[in-house]
């Protein structure tokens, strides 16, 4: 996206895709009222709906509908904004695009980019960075709590916490920096100021804002789940349990699913993508070069897992064949990432019991015994421990910058409790801790990550 095209006037419909009851053409850019006149032909009222037809170049109604007119700054872009509500039929919105960028042809009227109403409201001060993430978050949140959660970063509540913090920080870094042109006041400065104690509290502020961050950005992004495990242990009548329905073939005979099957749900809120993946074991004995490709593509969503949940068959804990397969897989597992592995045992109903000396998770894939242990598991090994009421939504960037802030006031730590305190490296810690702050709600943020921000919206918001 080019940030410098901003001041063209915009239009786009804003209404998603197909058929409706009512669709909407938006406009955004200052000085619509020559476009107002040549479409609507009557004058509008600020922020109050007019019904009236919408005329083509010969003055003939292409559809009737409302139009409402927004003069900037007092509009969603902060720009001057045209909104002109039609029928929601596919045709008659593109007719309405046409006319609208007939009419303002003469202004360099263009079609919008993905993102660009957003985009002008961060440019014109009204959203912040973190604000505008929040919008498209809104948007493809894929459960009641990132919904809230969205909502909640939308109204202010995060970036009233990064700002927060950020101004705690600058009034440190005033009380160093100052001390800093007066050298011989250096050696009380840290006493006098009480600067450890105010470091020590904007840590565990930092800190606790961390972890709702963490939260709000699985809230997000969700949990990856891997099913792994030999053939026929039963991760595909897991997968259909834990999703309340048929999506992956269960049969007998081992071998069934030969590739990939996913499906997300959600535990209290928070979105689990569930993979179900081809059996494992040895790549000798596969039957075939596509139960091979199955097997090397298992591998790969286990390397990209949250949590790989390796399931065994209690019947066939006293085969030894079967042990020594479990074994190899078990080795290779916990040299991904031990800390992801989470041991499930399924076939509880069968009346077999978990052998002495091994431990983990009891289940039923069959009757459902077992699941919700499974569940809270899977939640407590993505970390999940907040209320979704108090969370607000973030991204990994967002937390991404919050560990550099971290990590830079560990280093402001770090060289204040010297002797002989080096203020000048105190100093700089905390201006980059203040500067990745910054990088959240958009005040230090390069023009190429708007772009990628902005770019990810859709057409119209």
């Amino acid at each position: 996206m080019s940030l410098g095209r901003h001041h063209d006037p915009v239009v786009a419909i804003a209404t998603a895709p197909g058929r409706g009851a009512v669709g909407m053409v938006r406009v955004s850019g200052r000085g619509l009222q020559p476009l107002i006149d040549a479409i609507v032909g009557q004058p509008l009222k600020p922020r109050h709906a007019h019904y009236g037809p919408f005329k083509d170049g010969d003055g003939q109604p292409i559809d009737h509908g409302l139009a409402l007119h927004f003069p900037g700054p007092h509009s969603y872009t902060g720009e001057d904004v045209l909104e002109l509500q039609a029928h929601g039929g596919p045709v008659v919105l593109q007719l309405l695009l046409a006319r609208c960028l007939e009419a303002g042809s003469t202004m360099g009227l263009r079609l919008a980019e993905p993102g660009e109403f957003t985009e002008r409201a961060f440019l014109n001060d009204k959203l912040d960075l973190a604000q505008a993430e929040a919008v498209a978050d809104l948007i493809d949140a894929s459960t009641e709590a990132a919904a809230r959660s969205a909502s909640r970063s939308l109204g202010g509540a995060f970036s009233a916490e990064i700002n927060g913090l950020a101004e705690r920080i600058v009034s440190l870094r005033m009380l160093v920096e100052a001390t800093l042109d007066f050298p011989e006041e250096e050696i009380d400065f840290l006493e006098k100021a009480d600067a450890r104690g105010k470091l020590r509290a904007i840590q565990q502020a930092v800190a606790a804002v961390l972890a709702r961050a963490r939260q709000g950005a699985l809230l997000r992004e969700g949990l990856r789940v891997v099913l792994a495990g030999q053939p026929n242990v039963g991760k595909s009548s897991l997968l259909n349990a834990l999703a309340g329905a048929e999506l992956a073939i269960v049969t007998p005979i081992a071998g069934t699913t030969r590739d990939r099957v996913s499906e997300t749900i959600q535990i209290a809120g928070v979105p689990v993508h569930v993979t179900d993946t081809a059996g494992l074991r040895d790549d000798a004995a596969a039957s075939d070069e596509v139960e091979r490709i199955g097997m090397a593509r298992s591998w790969e969503s286990i390397h990209g897992a949250d949590a790989i949940v390796f399931l065994h068959d209690l019947t066939r804990l006293d085969d030894a064949d079967y042990q020594a397969a479990d074994a190899v897989i078990a080795e290779r597992l916990r040299a991904a990432d031990p800390a992801r592995l989470l041991q499930v045992f399924n076939k509880a109903d069968a009346g077999s019991t978990l052998p002495e000396g091994r431990s983990g998770l009891c289940l039923s894939a069959r009757t459902g015994e077992g699941l919700d242990a499974l569940r809270q598991a899977l939640l407590e090994r993505a970390g999940w421990q907040a209320s979704p009421e108090g969370v607000f939504i973030a991204r990994t960037r967002h937390v991404q910058a919050l560990n550099r802030t971290r990590d830079h006031l560990e280093w402001a730590a770090a060289h204040a409790a010297q002797s002989d305190a080096a203020l000048d490296l105190f100093a700089e810690e905390l201006r980059l801790a203040h500067q990745a702050l910054q990088s959240i709600t958009g005040q230090f943020t390069a023009d190429d990550l708007l772009g990628e921000i902005f770019g990810r919206f859709c057409i119209g918001k």
